[in-house]
């Protein structure tokens, strides 16, 4: 049966089920689109990982960026290891990219490193919770780049205030790409390139929403189906009506060096 012509407890069901480990977004497609950036972030990393000694990929979730720039990189590290929080992701990673040879360190965001200084001349990572820019500047060697895409501020606030009403402008603006370069440069990294792009998404249905809210768990940090029935609900009367739900997601480019000694 397509899936448009489910009932909204049957969509309901299923984005409720599917699981949520990794960063693999597979399963959206046909219900959810995303633009993505003109930078083509995985690619270029693999540019960088092919220049590389040793690597850090921060916050790799289920490893499936850093698994496919290495395997486009030329020439891979002679060391790549990666960092994750979450237990179920640190599993996926470590099966995803055992192979490959890449140490996968069960880390939290919030803990500091646990690398010797100077000990990468690249750290990679796509969309880390909060980048930790003393932390990066100190385990990278002088000379070494951060090459990371974050996400912006607002992301998806269309989605998010829908839930949650109007947000705060603290909120609104906590990613700001301004305030993290003032926070990168603070530290000693100085910013080579910084570059932004709003992009739109869709939602086609509402188990697109469902699975989105569970897997993006910092969207609406207290998301049930069952606390948030009555939004769902006229969320999918509003989508079989008009279409597909538009919101716009930011990110951000960085490129930021420490200086040679």
């Amino acid at each position: 049966m397509d899936h448009d012509q489910r009932t909204f407890e049957e969509l309901v069901a299923e984005g409720a089920s599917v699981p949520t480990e990794g960063w693999d977004f597979s399963w959206f497609e046909g219900r959810a689109t995303e633009e993505r950036p003109v930078w083509r972030y995985a690619e270029s990393m693999a540019g960088r990982l092919g220049r590389a000694r040793a690597a850090l990929d921060l916050q790799t979730g289920g490893g499936e960026v850093l698994d496919f720039a290495l395997g486009a990189a030329p020439h891979p590290p002679r060391l790549t290891v990666a960092t994750e929080g979450w237990p179920p992701n640190v599993a996926k990673a470590t099966a995803l990219l055992r192979p490959r040879g890449v140490a996968v360190v069960a880390a939290p965001e919030d803990a500091p490193l646990p690398f010797a200084d100077a000990a990468f001349d690249l750290v990679v990572s796509r969309h880390p919770v909060w980048p930790r820019w003393a932390e990066i500047a100190r385990v990278l060697e002088p000379g070494g780049t951060y090459f990371a895409q974050h996400v912006g501020p607002s992301s998806c606030y269309e989605l998010v205030e829908y839930f949650l009403g109007p947000q705060p402008e603290d909120n609104r603006n906590a990613r700001h790409p301004d305030h993290e370069r003032a926070e990168a440069e603070a530290v000693g990294l100085e910013i080579a390139d910084l570059r932004a792009q709003r992009l739109r998404m869709e939602f086609h249905d509402i188990a697109a929403v469902v699975h989105f809210l569970r897997k993006v768990i910092w969207m609406v940090p207290d998301f049930t189906v069952e606390a948030y029935e009555d939004k769902l609900r006229a969320l999918h009367e509003r989508i079989r009506a008009e279409g597909p739900f538009v919101a716009h997601s930011t990110r951000h480019l960085f490129d930021a060096r420490k200086p040679a000694a």
